[in-house]
């Protein structure tokens, strides 16, 4: 394993990071596939031995139980100092807007929560999972500039927002004395790249560490065009995100088939290889122990300029899907 630092911040990171939204108890959450805690444990072990330092996961993944799930095995198999935690909070509740949480209030609320259910004093990374559009900006920023401030998060992140959002933030609370966004979490990998428009030059120049999720585009960029699995076929939201461009995607993916062939590796190996050439950290989750094992050796293969190129040769630009469509939607029906 490598590592690298996490940004400006002084975490040290591992080149792969484990995605914990699979783990947790299916029955309370979004997800039929997730794992148990046995099968969590064993997968979250054999990372920390190939040197997966650097875990993220959400209060909103399965109702907290992928937080507590991740929270005792790291704290069975590894010290403290020895693993680097994210975890996520959510915008506020209309409940909460109308019984008048404020957004500092309400971080406080998720981060006190999310520290109980990881049996933790502190996390590594704080993140916004989501621009909140009915919580000012301004609160936003100081509620985590106060979790910092208390010692429950060393940093803070954010995912799922446009570049001039990043932006705005950072300036504001650079401008004020206030906890920068040391990265972001955005949807990017070999069949959406539109992060690279502005987002990636805009990180390359303030230091921001990427830490993409969807590295693996749900397991596409994994398998040969026509090959499936019970996820592929079942996950709704997978298929929203990625169906509408398969023909032109599967072009993509069959060229990653074809040079995981000449060099002897797996598919996995290969578009992680090439992300690791734009990003500091992706996000890969992990179901089995070839997944880890797959997300581990690509950090030691080392791709050509011509393979790169040939890679990236046929992408065509793609609509924001999922989150950031969401995200797009609400920005039009909103004065920002």
């Amino acid at each position: 394993m490598k590592y690298t630092k996490l940004g400006k911040s002084d975490l040290t990171v591992s080149r792969i990071c484990m995605g914990c939204m699979g783990f947790g108890n299916a029955a309370a959450g979004q997800h039929h596939w997730t794992l148990d805690e046995a099968q969590t444990r064993e997968i979250i072990r054999h990372g920390l031995e190939l040197g997966i330092n650097f875990y993220d996961t959400a209060i909103a993944y399965q109702s907290g139980t992928s937080e507590q799930f991740v929270g005792r095995a790291l704290r069975d198999f590894a010290k403290r100092d020895d693993f680097v935690i994210a975890t996520k909070f959510t915008p506020r509740t209309q409940d909460e807007i109308e019984a008048g949480v404020s957004g500092q209030k309400h971080i406080e609320n998720y981060l006190n929560q999310s520290l109980k259910n990881l049996g933790l004093d502190y996390v590594d990374l704080y993140i916004c999972h989501m621009w909140d559009y009915h919580t000012p900006m301004e609160e936003i920023m100081e509620g985590l500039h106060n979790a910092v401030k208390a010692g429950k998060a060393r940093y803070v992140g954010i995912s799922n927002c446009f570049t001039w959002q990043l932006a705005k933030t950072n300036f504001y609370a650079r401008e004020n004395g206030l906890t920068e966004f040391v990265s972001i979490q955005g949807h990017y990998n070999l069949i959406a790249r539109e992060e690279e428009r502005e987002m990636a030059p805009f990180c390359a120049d303030q230091n921001i560490a990427m830490t993409p999720y969807s590295s693996l585009a749900s397991g596409r960029l994994s398998r040969r065009p026509g090959e499936t699995s019970r996820r592929l076929e079942q996950d709704a939201y997978a298929k929203f995100k990625y169906d509408a461009t398969a023909e032109a995607d599967n072009k993509i993916i069959a060229r990653v088939a074809e040079l995981a062939d000449r060099r002897g590796v797996s598919m996995t190996e290969i578009s992680l290889a090439w992300l690791l050439t734009k990003v500091t950290a992706p996000i890969v989750g992990a179901t089995k122990f070839s997944h880890v094992e797959g997300a581990v050796h690509a950090v030691d293969l080392e791709l050509t300029q011509d393979e790169i190129d040939y890679l990236e040769e046929l992408y065509v630009p793609h609509a924001l899907v999922g989150v950031m469509a969401q995200n797009g939607r609400q920005r039009a029906g909103n004065v920002v």
